[in-house]
């Protein structure tokens, strides 16, 4: 059964960037340029050097015009422009400006500059006392990766240029690493065990959202908030037992499993179950755009697409015969499953058997023509346009635009009206297995359709019910093998909380989100008529902060919550309700002309020629108003960078010989520098890993670049745990670029290794342990500016 809108639709790359001419130059990025702190006047004075060392750049561009040509005589640079900025400074300005920032021989100390004591800022600074600071790190702590008991390299170890197995995103697949040695000094604050995710970090934002949100008048907001607090109370949910679902059970018209039942019409109990409930047993519901309509100008339509229905049953598929079937080794502990919901349902085994023996068997007839997506892409069976009318004459057995307008009212439809079918076979072999069943002489009375339609219906309520339900699910789920991560009740509450009352949470997120822009930076390229296919995508597209375009306020909130009763002690009621918001939700998909807002996205996306930026970015202890600048450009600004580098460019290693070259040099550096601190073993480079390496190395780049240039017209800037500007930054970046998302197995060094590299440029960085200038490697061969 679904519970997500999703849309079928194979992920193309995307390419961008822009070529300019050796005259124009990138302006540093404003993506990164975060909310000010409001600071006293004497902040004002600090900095001054910097200032005035930057606003000499305008002056002094013709002078660096041979630097420039020297440069771009190895590699022609390609500057990329990010969320749809145009050119408008000279190149010998931005290459003055990094020239200085990083050439200059001589260092002049900032001012002080107050540190910031707000409660966001009181909580950040003591989670980053919690991490070593990386200048006062020996060499021997990059030996391992983000503070992990293992060590990279080791004679007898795992090779990672050996390429890491899996798809960035298969979380599930480990990289196996030698064991740490004995004795091996631990020098990093954070473990593997307390690495958090950004979805994680978003999630408990919202928590403390839904916990502390005391002064609020919305009714609406106070509702989210009861909901919330109605799911954490077990005691209430444990105290009610299997009673609310079997009252259910009555009011839908008993169900045969008790002797009870009014034998209600087969398409009505559908469509009542499809729309109150939320519940799909025979077939899926989306709402989605058709990626194969192509419009000019004008938004996508949507359309209602159907889909088969995610069995209960535990299926395979058989390429050999196309078919889909029960699994035979899971059959006994789906029988012994089944039998222990219905006796927690208060059915005894001696009447429950048959009626259990009817469920599995109509499933296992039903799964037969479902197969796998990959199958249905091959075989041209996606997106499938097909009237209502005639979906009707394929498949009878459903009343389709009865139960289409029941789930999507008050739309109004017609029989004329197209649909997307996703499995047109699979559709008939429903219809003809229904009309099978239902005309079965001998179980007229036993209701196996009823039945079945019933169990999926408990299912779908199965968050809503006591322990001992999801227990029985667990261990059916160890049966199978499986080792399901166990969820903190919180984390469920929060994420159920989000699929009815989506609109309530963006009304209290928004506040905390900033909206800036940015660009990328210089590439030499291979192919340049491959270059200007990237200038050409990357000048058309536009960023947009993804938040709704037009905001509901409170008073509007609470008119639409206005019939939705909460009881902070009944969390049964509060779930079914919050299945219809959620089928509500949807419905309103199907008119909608803007992209709905996902609350929980935490990653930059392309929609046309848009980049959406989520609000969940911008959230603590990624990003506050209140944390100093050098804090945000290093946390969240880093990341936004690299998130927009993975976006952009997914096929750049391909057409560009930067990338290799600089990531190739970072390593030659860490080599270098780790061999005398006790690592051994031979380290070479995937595609995969050499692109990782760039962008992270590029990101800070970027990233650094905007906060410096942010300092230009307001040079006031706090601090932490004593450290400001710079060092703040990258130490900020140290603790931030540990997170877990889909790239970091790519990673093959520690991100804080980066910081040992950039700083043997700079004069702008304290001292550092680890130097990289010791080692008498070049650091300029590095620069991916340059």
């Amino acid at each position: 059964m679904s519970e997500t809108s999703i849309e079928l639709m194979p992920q193309l790359p995307v390419l961008s960037s822009s070529q300019p001419d050796s005259e124009k130059v990138l302006q540093p990025p404003a993506l990164f340029q975060l909310p000010l702190t409001t600071q006293d006047p004497q902040q004002l004075q600090q900095q001054s050097q910097l200032q005035s060392e930057l606003q000499q750049q305008e002056n002094s561009g013709a002078n660096l015009e041979q630097l420039a040509e020297s440069v771009c005589v190895k590699h022609r640079s390609l500057l990329l422009l990010l969320l749809g900025i145009s050119f408008f400074t000279a190149v010998s300005g931005l290459i003055f400006y990094i020239h200085h920032i990083f050439h200059v021989e001589k260092q002049t100390p900032m001012p002080p500059v107050t540190p910031c004591l707000s409660q966001a800022c009181q909580r950040a600074a003591a989670r980053l006392s919690t991490f070593a600071d990386p200048f006062t790190q020996t060499c021997d702590h990059f030996l391992s990766k983000c503070g992990s008991d293992t060590i990279l390299l080791t004679s007898g170890g795992r090779q990672r240029g050996q390429g890491i197995p899996g798809h960035p995103q298969n979380q599930m697949e480990k990289s196996v690493w030698t064991q740490t040695p004995k004795g091996e000094k631990k020098v990093r604050g954070l473990k593997e065990g307390r690495l958090q995710s950004r979805k994680t970090l978003l999630l408990q934002y919202l928590k403390g959202m839904l916990e502390t949100n005391k002064n609020s008048h919305s009714s609406a907001v106070q509702k989210t908030m009861d909901f919330y607090q109605s799911c954490l109370n077990t005691s209430s949910i444990e105290a009610a037992g299997e009673k609310p679902f079997l009252a259910l059970i009555q009011k839908l018209g008993g169900w045969p499993v008790s002797g009870i039942w009014n034998k209600t019409d087969f398409n009505s109990t559908l469509a009542l179950l499809m729309r109150d409930y939320a519940t799909f047993p025979f077939f899926n519901l989306y709402v989605g755009k058709d990626p194969n309509e192509t419009t000019s100008g004008v938004t996508k339509r949507r359309y209602i697409q159907i889909d088969q229905p995610d069995l209960l049953i535990p299926i395979e598929w058989n390429s050999k015969t196309e078919k889909s079937g029960a699994k035979a080794e899971t059959l006994r502990p789906f029988l012994a499953l089944c039998q222990k919901y219905l006796a927690l349902l208060g059915s005894p085994q001696t009447t429950s058997t048959i009626h259990v023996y009817m469920f599995i068997s109509l499933s296992s007839e039903l799964a037969v023509a479902a197969s796998p997506l990959q199958y249905r892409l091959l075989k041209g069976q996606l997106h499938q346009h097909m009237s209502i009318e005639e979906l009707q004459r394929q498949a009878p057995a459903i009343d389709w635009l009865g139960c289409l307008q029941a789930v999507f009212h008050p739309l109004s439809l017609s029989k004329d009206d197209h649909v997307l079918l996703h499995n047109l076979p699979y559709i008939v072999h429903m219809s003809q297995i229904i009309n099978k069943w239902q005309n079965k002489p001998d179980i007229s009375n036993s209701g196996p359709l009823h039945t079945y339609m019933l169990l999926n219906l408990l299912h779908t309520l199965m968050p809503a019910m006591d322990s001992r339900f999801s227990e029985t699910s667990k261990a059916f789920s160890g049966a199978l093998g499986n080792d399901d991560e166990k969820i903190p009740r919180w984390k469920h509450c929060v994420l159920a909380a989000e699929r009815g009352f989506d609109s309530v949470l963006i009304h209290l997120l928004k506040n905390v989100t900033a909206h800036r822009e940015s660009k990328l930076h210089q590439l030499s390229w291979v192919d340049q008529n491959y270059s200007q296919l990237f200038t050409d995508k990357v000048n058309s597209l536009i960023p947009r902060l993804w938040t709704p375009i037009r905001t509901s306020g409170e008073n509007e909130l609470d008119l639409l919550f206005s019939q939705v009763n909460i009881s902070s002690h009944n969390f049964f009621s509060n779930y079914i309700q919050l299945l219809t918001l959620w089928q509500n939700r949807r419905s309103k998909l199907l008119i909608s002309p803007s992209e709905p807002i996902d609350v929980l996205s935490v990653t930059p996306f392309p929609l046309g020629n848009e980049v959406l930026v989520p609000m969940g970015m911008f959230i603590p202890p990624l990003f506050h108003p209140t944390y100093p600048r050098a804090y945000n450009y290093g946390a969240a600004g880093f990341l936004l960078a690299k998130d927009i580098f993975h976006l952009l460019l997914p096929e750049i290693h391909s057409y560009s010989d930067t990338v290799p070259a600089v990531a190739e040099c970072l390593l030659a550096h860490y080599l270098r520098t780790t061999e005398k601190a006790g690592r051994s073993g031979v380290l070479t480079l995937s595609a995969s890993q050499q692109q990782e390496l760039w962008v992270q190395y590029s990101a800070l780049e970027v990233a650094l670049t905007a906060y410096h240039q942010s300092l230009i017209p307001h040079s006031d800037d706090t601090s932490l745990l004593g450290l400001s500007h710079t060092h703040l930054f990258l130490t900020s970046f140290s603790q931030m670029s540990c997170d877990s998302d889909p790239y970091q197995e790519f990673m093959p060094l520690d991100p804080a290794f980066l910081i040992a590299v950039f700083c043997a440029r700079s004069n702008l960085c304290p001292a550092m342990q680890c130097s990289v200038k010791n080692y008498h490697i070049s650091p300029q061969s590095c620069g991916s500016f340059l």
